[in-house]
Formats: structure tokens, sequence, C-alpha cells
């Protein structure tokens, strides 16, 4: 026996859509605040790279900027022209820098390259040879072996006399590998190296705090810091000691609630058998939606009492997932809910304030970063606007 539910024929209203995706931007708002307090006496500056983490750059990036955010961290220069349109006084740093071909977009848009690396600071010499005087940032590595000048490519570079005039540092900058383990001997070590770094670019400001570096403490915040993770109500595995509010809450539609004879297996790969007669529910969310596979039962990553990794809630209630997830839909096990108590239509929340995020993250062996950006196409949005900012 099923229970089937038709989607309303060219319906894409928010009530009505499939996928649901509910972006509350008044706890974004108070998410940079609180970064802000505890940012001390340095300025707070907000990344919204990754379309804001999957959460949309425009309309997080609008948000933060009429909340008082003037400084803005993005990957890509195409990403800067998108914000520069909702964030008119800001100042937009690009983390990948300066390639060629992408100067124009930097120009029109007034974005700052960040130097990342000895061959992008020659193409950069070599533009303002012709363009004049362009703020830039430079990118140090303190010991990420990620992007960077390294930190005698830095320090010779700081007393370098011919340097041209046009070359013009607005900050320095450098990533913490540890910034989530408080007690991790390389912060002291990056931090030392990175004080280095300040001290020669005497009058350029500094940032080498993000989320994780914000919890360590005023040594780490220098002029400025750049949350990220955290203004989405998410730690990021950092000891914040403070409540962050829920940003996004993701919902799903249910498609069908049908009945399994007990003996009978479920999804691909027959990797869940039933040992009694039961009720699911299949939901339309799967990996194609950035609802990670890892949260399927009977995997590796199932828990140690053998409930199955991923739980999705339902009116007070965990439903838990039973098979694999596929590409489009996941099936929840409902038995345990009284008949009738759940139907075609109704709706699942995969993550939000009754699902957190970490926890949802934590059951997938994954982090909150990666469910976040892997957010598919198919969900229909609602942003939630606040009075406050």
């Amino acid at each position: 026996m099923s229970d089937l539910a038709y989607p309303l024929p060219g319906s894409l209203a928010f009530e009505d859509a499939p996928l649901r995706l509910t972006v509350d931007l008044g706890a974004l708002v108070e998410n940079w605040r609180v970064m802000a307090r505890l940012s001390g006496l340095a300025r707070t500056g907000a990344v919204v790279k990754t379309d804001a983490y999957g959460l949309g750059i425009e309309d997080c990036g609008e948000a933060l900027h009429e909340a008082g955010a003037r400084d803005f961290f993005v990957m890509t220069a195409p990403e800067g022209a998108t914000l520069r349109a909702v964030a008119p006084e800001a100042r937009i740093f690009v983390m990948t820098g300066v390639w060629p071909g992408t100067e124009q977009i930097l120009f029109e848009n007034d974005l700052v390259p960040v130097i990342a690396s000895y061959e992008q600071l020659t193409h950069w010499m070599a533009v303002l040879a012709d363009y004049g005087p362009y703020p830039c940032a430079l990118q140090v590595d303190t010991g990420f072996n990620r992007l960077g000048l390294t930190v005698e490519e830095a320090l010779e570079l700081a007393v370098d006399s011919s340097v041209p005039m046009a070359f013009s540092p607005v900050l320095v900058m450098s990533h913490l590998m540890c910034g989530d383990t408080p007690g991790a001997p390389e912060n002291a070590a990056q931090l030392a190296s990175f004080r280095q770094i300040a001290a020669a670019f005497e009058g350029v400001e500094a940032s080498l705090a993000a989320t994780g570096g914000i919890a360590l403490g005023a040594d780490y915040h220098f002029d400025l810091t750049r949350p990220g993770i955290a203004l989405y109500g998410a730690t990021g595995g950092t000891a914040l000691g403070v409540p962050l509010r829920t940003v996004a809450t993701a919902e799903a539609r249910i498609l069908q609630v049908r009945e399994a004879k007990a003996g009978e297996a479920v999804s691909y790969g027959a990797t869940h058998r039933f040992t009694r007669d039961s009720r699911l529910a299949i939901a339309f969310a799967g990996y194609g939606d950035g609802y990670p596979r890892g949260l399927s039962s009977g995997t590796i990553l199932q828990r140690q009492d053998g409930s199955p990794s991923g739980r999705a809630w339902f009116n007070g209630h965990l439903l838990p997932v039973v098979g694999r997830v596929t590409m489009d839909t996941t099936i929840f096990d409902v038995t345990d809910l009284p008949p009738g108590a759940i139907r075609a239509g109704d709706y699942i929340q995969l993550f939000g304030k009754e699902r957190p995020l970490a926890e949802v993250a934590a059951s997938a062996g994954t982090i909150e970063y990666d469910l976040l950006t892997a957010l598919g196409l198919r969900y229909e949005r609602l942003y939630l606007r606040d009075e406050s900012f």
C-alpha cells in the first residue's frame, strides 16, 4: 500500500516546493555581531566565498553590509563583482589574487586582489607599471603549505627598495592550519612567524584569525578578523564558548509513504533488511541535493549502538535513514510513528534548529562546511529579514 503526493502543476511557491531552504538573515547578522564582540579591538570582516557557504552571496552579503560589515572576502573576481552590486561601500578582497585576463574585472568593480604567490606578485608589478597605483593584499604562508608567499619572500619584499611606488598593499594576511585546536603547537609557531610579517610591513593592516583564530584570543586578532563558518551558525569545530543562532534550515517533502514486510530489503545493494513489518517515508532529497551518501544505514559510519547514521526530524521525532541514500531520494523508517502521523506532502527537517548541522555532519563523517556548500540547485529558498539591520 502507498500514499502518493503530486506537486501542484506549475507551482514553484516556497510552500509547495519539494525542497525548501530557509535562510534567517537576522540570525546571520547576530552571529556576525557575536564574532565582532569576540574580536575585541580588531575590526571584523566577513567571509562570503563559495556563494556565502552555499546560502547565497547576494542576500547574505547585503544583510551583512547593511549591518555594518565593511571588509569581505571572496574567492574569485566574479564572486566579488556579484557582491559589489549589493555592498557598494565594502572593501572586497579576492583570495585567488590576480591572473592574466582578470585585471579588468578587478578594476571595474574596485576589488582588492590577494597576491598569493611570487608569480602573481611579478605579474601584478607589471600590471601596475601600466595602470598605476592600486591596492592589494599579501597572503603569506606561515606553515599551512597552501597559498601565499613564503615568510622569507615576504620579509625580502618588505625591504626591497626597487619595489615601484604603485605597489601599495593595504593588508598582510595568513591562515592558521589548526585554528580549531586551541592547544596545537602549530598555532603558536604560526603566530610567531606572522608577528615578524606584521612588524616588517609596519603601517599595513594585518589579519591572521578566521573563526578558529578568533577563539584563540586577542594575540591572534591583529587589525582585522575574518569569521566564516560561524556566521552561518556553525562553529567549524572551534570552542567559541558562545551560542550561535541557526541560520539555515533544510526541509524535504515526503513523496510517498509505503509499507514493507519483515525480511524484505530496501534501496541499492539491499544493505538494510527489515526485521519487522515497517512503514517507510520516501523523501525528495538525496546526494544530488547535498544530503550525503554517508548518512546511509548499514555503513562503516553506523553508530556503535547500531542506530543508522542519518536521521531527520519530524514533529518531535527523529526518523532514521534505512538503506542507501540515493541521488534524488532518501528512505526513512517511520514505523514508530502512529499510523497516519506522517503523510505524503509533509515536510521533514534535514538540518536546522531541531536537527543541528554539526550533528548531521558528524553522522555523515564530514564537516559542516561540506553540507552547506554542497546544497544543490533544487532548493526553493526563503530569506527571512530582520528590521535590526
